[in-house]
């Protein structure tokens, strides 16, 4: 693939991905500022209390069986057929345990409602299952335009029938069903679209290769989600379903941003790195430019949400909802490093490494672990306080292999982001004294984001900044052809 051909796919690529991550989210942002306007805290908590359940049911349906036909480069149908009829297995094991465990996990966190939400949700997974290697194949091609129409059509169906159930009084059940229909819909538009069918074939040989490689990326996804996960069955636990509710509000809004553009970064670009594996310089060059791009988004995003946070949860979900603002800021230093923590990863899987990617979240999670551990005696803030602080350390561990075998480690990484970081925290400060005084919530945050964002570009362009212009070019520049195209 030439240099030109491979910047044009990532350039489409990026644009769609940017059109399917945030037309989706935002429409479910839309839809969960109108639920969560409805809906009491305690509703999503009692969801939030399945989390962890949800996340390892994830893990194991998926098994890692995604990455690994993306990075093999002589996938056969055979693969496909045979990824496709063990996701389906799993998935209906994995229903008939949940379906089982029900009384068991209503019986753990003392809520009975618990027994028929597990039992009706738990029905995802199977339907799941069945879109997996379709979009696989669509990421394979980076055809995120397809994948966009299925994300914005199964969203917004979902998200009226959603709104509906929940006007009309259904509770804690508006967010099931919410989940059931848009599961639904993607597996119907995904047959719609993209006409694959498996084959009647299941090779032992071709599951045994694809689970080699697979089984450690499940593993570590596995790790990685327990842990994510973890704080909302020990807040479940410990504290009340109104204060889960609180966190899960808060780390959703948290991670709305950092995860979007993480995905839309990482969908596109991985697939090109692991075609360009062997390519040492080129490889590299994506890769640095991979943790500055991310940076400069990231880092002044996430400061700019800690600067309007309180004015931003009281219009969008109502005073009610305040208990969460301080979590939500607390968040956000943690939420900041996810990214660059990603891509480092990343990079581990683009070079067919899954087994050092599975010792690093082995590392990591031990040392979070001790770290959620030694702040659950004292408060809610203070356990999300070190869930920030082991975000920031775990940087170290997930650099350490880039640094061993690509000499870009935490050193120069640093070197790298620093003057982001540093641009982001001046301008919080001084834009959070500035508007600390006026009186009206929604001049708070107009003034805030104005001031931050008019600052921060300023700024960029004094220092001259390529990313600034690099960023335009990957958003910018791909929409005005397609305006240009529709005239």
């Amino acid at each position: 693939m030439s240099e030109q051909s491979l910047k044009q796919k990532a350039t489409k690529g990026v644009l769609w991905s940017f059109v399917d991550q945030f037309a989706t989210q935002g429409i479910s942002f839309l839809v969960g500022i109108i639920l969560a306007r409805i809906l009491l805290p305690s509703d999503y908590g009692l969801i939030g209390m399945l989390s962890i359940f949800i996340a390892i049911a994830s893990s194991l349906t998926e098994s890692g069986f995604t990455q690994a036909l993306v990075q093999k480069t002589d996938r056969t149908e055979a693969d496909f057929s045979t990824v496709f009829y063990s996701n389906l297995g799993i998935a209906i094991i994995i229903y008939i345990v949940l379906y089982f465990a029900s009384p068991w996990i209503a019986g753990f966190y003392n809520a009975p409602q618990l027994e028929s939400i597990t039992k009706v949700f738990a029905i995802i997974f199977v339907i799941n299952s069945l879109y997996w290697v379709p979009r696989t194949k669509l990421m394979i091609k980076v055809d995120f335009k397809t994948q966009s129409k299925i994300s914005v059509i199964s969203v917004i169906i979902s998200g009226i029938f959603g709104i509906t159930l929940a006007y009309t009084g259904f509770g804690v059940w508006t967010l099931v069903w919410q989940n059931l229909i848009h599961s639904v819909c993607q597996i119907v538009l995904f047959w719609f679209y993209y006409r694959w069918k498996p084959n009647l074939i299941f090779s032992k040989e071709s599951y045994r290769r694809l689970f080699g490689y697979g089984s450690k990326i499940m593993a570590s996804g596995l790790l990685n989600n327990i842990y994510n996960n973890i704080y909302m069955m020990v807040i479940g636990k410990v504290y009340s379903a109104s204060d889960l509710g609180y966190y899960s509000r808060a780390y959703q809004l948290q991670t709305l941003p950092t995860v979007n553009i993480t995905t839309i970064l990482l969908r596109v670009t991985f697939p090109i790195l692991c075609s360009i594996q062997n390519e040492e310089e080129r490889f590299m060059a994506v890769y640095r430019k991979l943790i500055r791009m991310v940076s400069f988004i990231t880092f002044p995003l996430m400061f700019l949400l800690v600067t309007i946070a309180k004015p931003l949860v009281v219009i969008l979900i109502t005073e009610k909802w305040l208990p969460a603002v301080d979590l939500f800021q607390i968040l956000c230093f943690a939420g900041m490093w996810y990214p660059i923590h990603t891509i480092n990863l990343n990079i581990l899987e683009a070079k067919g490494r899954s087994d050092l990617f599975f010792k690093v979240e082995v590392q990591k999670k031990i040392f979070s672990t001790i770290v959620l551990v030694a702040t659950i005696p004292f408060s809610l803030k203070t356990m999300v306080l070190g869930q920030a602080f082991s975000s920031f350390a775990c940087l170290f561990f997930n650099t350490y292999y880039t640094g061993k075998f690509f000499n870009y480690g935490i050193t120069e990484q640093i070197k790298d982001i620093a003057v982001f970081l540093l641009i982001a925290i001046c301008i919080c400060a001084v834009t959070m004294f500035t508007i600390q005084n006026i009186d009206s919530y929604l001049l708070q945050l107009i003034a805030g984001i104005l001031m931050y964002t008019g600052i921060y570009v300023f700024l960029s362009k004094l220092l001259k900044i390529e990313e600034l212009e690099e960023t335009k070019k990957i958003l910018i520049m791909p929409l005005q052809k397609i305006f240009k195209k529709s005239q």
